[in-house]
């Protein structure tokens, strides 16, 4: 038996390995790590009191009462013999001393350690008029509860500031309960920044025809309470101004790594920058070998798309990027592999479902190939330099696999099709995302440039 090997499994068999995230991302790590044979100590650490749970349903079945919050407690595929410290945040890592130090005093060891902190909703930037009753940011448990009271409570008008993912379900649900909804949308067209503005326009005569006051290129500028302090009016940077007794700010996320800020790793707010097997650099681009990410917090060059940096907020990547992180924290070298997951998610709204497979934001194009977008059912593919990098569909996910296939195979763009009923014409257009300098609501794929390193982070602009 080599030193390494022998080095290996004593590691299995009494290491110490902290996750620091108890969401999805972590409990699939904890979960893969046993099913691997890792009988050492195993901990867990959340900011959150509870235990994994489901966040997709939260903005649809959840928000819409079809189900209870506590509905989405995620279930333990095996018996984990883990060590939960929850409810009390990391708040600073000791690499040399390998420490994670959390906000109650406590100073957990480790030997291997897997960031898994996820992000957190953007709040709304002034303070006092983020504290008014009425004004929530949707992203965990106890923030559907309070939404969903407002709700319930029956109020004038629902006003809903951005048209990402969250916004646009959001407002579906509101006009699913009878109420009037206002939604506000600094892009050109809802999902803009996820899906481009092209299919972005399919997206906003839907929010329409379905009653939502749809406002576009425009910005919330400030909120306005009552003596009680509840949110009554919002005015808008184009003169006017509404009066709504909710406002739910939807403007995306930010990523959970200030704790990390003196760790010496290369991690800020685009993401903790890894490898593609998940390895985290640090701040000068060396590779660590004791330091993993994964989930929504990590970035890291993907080699089905060029190698590109890109931070993915999917339920699907949370899981599989987890399971290769945890995979490569017990490998050897030789048995250690590449995060290959091509990025899929998924969102119902307006009585339609939409579906992606790939980076739509790595289009420069689309294609209408199946369907048609008066009907809000079709198929749209998205080309980078002559390739298809991802699929769109509207109420039509029976073909996702399909395309899936499409985009691992590196197919060409625009693809010719001798099996599939195609429009009879059909036009290549720009996917017309918004400009990377401009931030947009709610894009699910993040493009953060080539440099794994924070320092170079302020020199590339994000999409999104």
């Amino acid at each position: 038996m080599s030193i390494r090997t022998g080095r290996d499994e004593a590691f299995r068999t009494s290491g110490r390995v902290v996750i620091v995230g108890a969401s999805l991302a972590g409990l699939h790590a904890a979960e893969t790590l046993r099913r691997e044979g890792f009988r050492g100590r195993l901990t867990l650490v959340g900011d959150e009191p509870d235990e994994p749970y489901d966040r997709p349903p939260l903005s649809k079945q959840v928000l819409a009462g079809r189900c209870p919050p506590e509905s989405t407690a995620l279930p333990h595929a095996c018996a984990l013999d883990a060590e939960w410290r929850l409810g009390t945040p990391a708040i600073g890592l000791d690499r040399a001393g390998r420490r994670v130090r959390l906000a109650g005093g406590e100073e957990i060891p480790f030997d291997r350690l897997l960031i898994a902190t996820g992000t957190r909703a953007r709040p709304w930037p002034n303070p006092a008029e983020a504290a008014l009753a009425g004004v929530v940011a949707l992203r965990g448990r106890d923030d559907t509860r309070r939404l969903r009271q407002e709700l319930a409570a029956g109020p004038r008008r629902v006003l809903v500031i951005g048209a990402g993912f969250t916004g646009s379900e959001v407002a579906s649900v509101g006009r699913e309960l009878g109420l009037p909804v206002t939604v506000a949308e600094r892009a050109a067209s809802p999902l803009a920044g996820a899906l481009g503005g092209a299919i972005g326009a399919v997206a906003a005569r839907l929010q329409r025809e379905h009653g939502v006051d749809l406002r576009c290129g425009v910005t919330v500028t400030s909120l306005e309470g009552d003596a009680r302090g509840h949110v009554r009016r919002a005015y808008l940077d184009d003169g006017s101004a509404l009066d709504a007794d909710v406002a739910v700010v939807a403007l995306g996320t930010l990523r959970n790594t200030e704790w990390l800020r003196d760790s010496g790793l290369g991690a800020g707010p685009r993401g903790v920058a890894c490898d593609a097997g998940c390895r985290v650099f640090d701040m000068y681009g060396i590779v660590t070998d004791d330091v993993f990410a994964a989930g929504d917090v990590a970035r890291s060059p993907h080699p089905l798309f060029g190698f590109e940096f890109l931070a993915l907020e999917h339920w699907s990547n949370a899981v599989e990027q987890a399971e290769v992180a945890a995979h490569n924290l017990l490998s050897a070298e030789s048995e250690r592999r590449p995060y290959l997951h091509v990025p899929t998610f998924w969102s119902f709204q307006f009585g339609v479902g939409i579906e992606s497979a790939g980076v739509p934001a790595l289009g420069e194009d689309v294609v209408v190939v199946q369907g048609s977008t008066d009907d809000r059912r079709f198929v749209a593919l998205y080309g980078h330099q002559g390739r298809t990098v991802a699929a769109v569909t509207f109420d039509q996910s029976k073909w996702l696999d399909f395309y899936l296939e499409q985009i691992e195979t590196a197919a060409p763009f625009p693809p010719r099709y001798r099996t599939v009923d195609q429009p009879a014409q059909r036009r290549v257009v720009p996917a017309d995302f918004p400009d990377p300098a401009v931030p947009s609501h709610g894009p699910m794929v993040i493009r953060t440039g080539h440099s794994p390193t924070e320092r170079a982070w302020t020199l590339v602009p994000a999409r999104g």
